[in-house]
């Protein structure tokens, strides 16, 4: 079976970083590209730590490029508190080698989907959704070529991770997710109220440090908890879980709307759940989760690695 085209547009932190391995390592996908997005950090060390990642997958040849460096509206907002200044917590790679696509991430998007294939890219957002929402502004016929918007974004019973109201990669642009919310393409959202179920306790840390290689190491490394923390959420590898094993989700097809107005709840995700609001349904959104299946998945693709 032909592999899935997929382009992954991320802004590399802990559990970015973990999803592009993953990806990496799955034969049954093709990553055609990743683009960076300022997000976790700035855009300069998340575009460096996508290359520095592509490089300890043995992935020199794979393009990475910069996309947009701050949100539609407003300041930037980062996670450094938790992924830390590297975007990488304490973990230190190597500076790559390889050099960043000297086009516009946002550019390179348009100009790939605009001739891509009816439904025949799978496009994989870790991260906030500036690059994507740009790139439908400046070309919306691009919608044609995607088969599947999947993302991590977002909540609804699990409320917010950096507001009471809003998870971080929602909140970080909010406007820029309206945009893609109400843009008309085929969405699936993974929110907080899933990756929280996925945890990296120590049980499922040690399978992955048993591998015994380079890339195992670091990811058993990035994804134990520093002191006083517990287990960290999989966030982003749930995405590329999805794009490989959807068998172990169960969604529902919802409408999601952004609130861009309110003080208070600025960037949340509202999940009408019982169809009471009357707007159109615009995403499958995923709330049940097979997180050993997960866990079991991301700890053989791992061991592809040498």
């Amino acid at each position: 079976m032909a592999s899935r085209r997929i382009i992954i547009d991320t802004d590399p932190g802990i559990d970015d970083a973990v999803a592009l391995l993953l990806a990496l390592a799955s034969p049954e996908l093709d990553v055609e590209a990743i683009v960076a997005v300022a997000g976790n950090g700035p855009l300069r060390v998340m575009e460096r730590n996508a290359r520095a990642i592509c490089e300890l997958a043995g992935r020199p040849d794979l393009a990475v490029y910069a996309g947009c460096p701050r949100p539609l509206r407003g300041d930037a907002i980062t996670a450094a508190y938790f992924h830390g200044e590297s975007g990488l917590g304490t973990t230190v790679l190597p500076p790559p080698e390889m050099k960043l696509r000297p086009q516009h991430g946002v550019g390179f998007l348009v100009d790939r989907l605009q001739n891509a294939p009816p439904d025949s890219v799978v496009w994989c957002a870790l991260g906030p959704l500036t690059n994507v929402a740009i790139a439908l502004v400046q070309a919306p016929d691009i919608i044609a070529g995607v088969a599947e918007l999947v993302l991590m974004g977002g909540a609804s019973r699990a409320l917010g991770n950096t507001t009471p109201a809003a998870e971080f990669n929602i909140l970080a642009d909010p406007h820029a997710a309206s945009i893609v919310f109400d843009s008309g393409l085929p969405i699936t959202m993974i929110p907080l109220d899933l990756t929280h179920q996925v945890r990296s306790t120590p049980e499922r840390i040690a399978r992955i440090r048993a591998l015994g290689t380079p890339v195992a190491d670091f990811v058993a490394d990035v994804l134990t908890p520093g002191e006083g923390h517990g287990p960290h959420a999989l966030h982003d590898p749930c995405v590329i879980a999805y794009a490989l094993a959807p068998h172990l989700f169960e969604g529902s097809r919802v409408n999601v709307a952004i609130e861009t107005q309110s003080r208070l709840t600025f960037g949340a995700t509202v999940v009408d759940w019982r169809g009471i609001s009357g707007r159109d349904v615009n995403a499958n959104v995923l709330h049940t989760v097979d997180a050993d299946g997960v866990f079991t998945l991301l700890t053989e693709r791992l061991a592809r690695f040498s």
